[in-house]
């Protein structure tokens, strides 16, 4: 009998680190995975370590190959001048995405989670995977962007497609458009992404507008459910409910590639949606339930941006594992009482946190002022939902 869930980890992964100010911090693995340990939610058993190697022709299945040997000279100590005449083009050495020793090391380790949390739900190892350092897609084939470097989100949706002929459907929940992965399969009918983020009319990437839905044979397997900015719990969970039930009743996918990006909170430092924890209990709990509905419980998740690192990513990504595990603090967490986080996480960290950490899975949704503009929100929400779904 395959495992109901494994939670896949490459110790390399930690290692993807621009530089000590960067938002796009490692610190988020460490605090998750301690956390969850905490918990009594993710045993030595549970835990995978991939076995093979990022190799040159997996990584250049997306990806040009210039561009990876580009990567791999900008990695080294010391890159030859040469090679940093180029890096801009290459969209590395900007201030989002700059280079780090070892960047190319620790990108292909992130790859390499990806692709094996993939393979181990397509081989029937499990039947769902978490690899939570993935979910990096801003990135391009030709360049680098928004803090990524390899898309290997895209990576593991190619291996998918040329191992296993599967029809994928790729969730995207981070606050910003899952604009990579969505380029990169702009054509396919096979791969349909689904992305859930604040207009692009207010923040990066600035695309993921309802009127992209793919072209040539992939026209109709794109779809973009873009929020008005400060958009609350409800109204999130309404627009994601109603356009992904829709998209995936038409789609019928063979197996889930879900992004959890949880920067749709109202600590994000990054974004305006105003969200609360509220919605990162239930993402995972909608996309379980649909996995088995749809796809035989085929469910791969990644974990993507948040730059609340103490408060926010450890909570919500903890929450995508419980789900998935089937463990029963999802199912208290859900019912909305006061779970208490453990004592010992919070006693080991909150010396080295910067700010006060929370002290229960959910906060009190008190403690983060309503938007005035609720109503009209939610109305303009609700009439981007109809455009997204009218052809369905």
């Amino acid at each position: 009998m395959p495992s109901p869930a494994l939670f896949i980890h490459h110790p390399e992964a930690i290692r993807y680190k621009f530089h000590a100010d960067h938002p796009f911090d490692p610190i988020r693995q460490t605090l998750t995975m301690d956390l969850l340990q905490a918990s009594n939610g993710l045993s030595a058993e549970q835990i995978a370590t991939p076995n093979r190697k990022m190799t040159d022709e997996a990584l250049t299945t997306v990806h040009r190959e210039d561009y990876v040997r580009a990567v791999k000279s900008l990695s080294e100590a010391e890159p030859p001048s040469s090679i940093m005449d180029t890096a801009a083009a290459y969209g590395l050495s900007t201030e989002d995405t700059p280079l780090f020793t070892g960047m190319h090391e620790a990108a292909a380790a992130i790859a390499t989670g990806s692709l094996t949390a993939a393979e181990t739900v397509m081989s029937g190892q499990a039947e769902h995977a978490f690899h939570l350092a993935g979910g990096l897609h801003h990135a391009f084939p030709e360049r680098a962007a928004g803090f990524c470097v390899y898309n290997d989100a895209a990576i593991a949706i190619k291996h998918i497609r040329e191992t296993y002929h599967a029809r994928v459907l790729y969730v995207d929940t981070d606050v910003h458009h899952g604009d990579g992965v969505q380029w990169i399969f702009y054509d396919d009918p096979n791969v349909c992404t689904y992305s859930i983020h604040e207009t692009g009319k207010f923040l990066f990437p600035g695309t993921g507008f309802v009127s992209e839905k793919g072209i040539d044979l992939g026209h109709g397997a794109c779809f973009n459910m873009p929020l008005e900015p400060y958009t609350e719990d409800e109204s999130w969970l309404e627009s994601f409910s109603v356009t992904l039930r829709k998209v995936i009743g038409s789609f019928k996918p063979d197996v889930i590639i879900s992004q959890h990006g949880c920067d749709a909170h109202a600590y994000d430092p990054l974004s305006h949606i105003h969200c609360s924890m509220g919605i990162y209990k239930e993402i995972p709990a909608i996309l379980h339930e649909l996995a088995h509905v749809y796809a035989d419980g085929r469910w791969i998740a990644l974990g993507g941006g948040g730059y609340d690192s103490w408060r926010v990513v450890p909570r919500a990504w903890s929450m995508v594992w419980l789900e998935m595990s089937g463990h029963p603090l999802a199912a208290a967490i859900r019912s909305g009482g006061e779970q208490a986080l453990p004592s010992e996480w919070l006693a080991k960290w909150q010396p080295q946190s910067p700010v006060q950490l929370p002290r229960t899975w959910l906060e009190d949704t008190e403690s983060i002022p309503p938007m005035p503009r609720r109503h009209e929100i939610t109305e303009k929400n609700r009439l981007t939902q109809a455009i997204v779904i009218q052809d369905l």
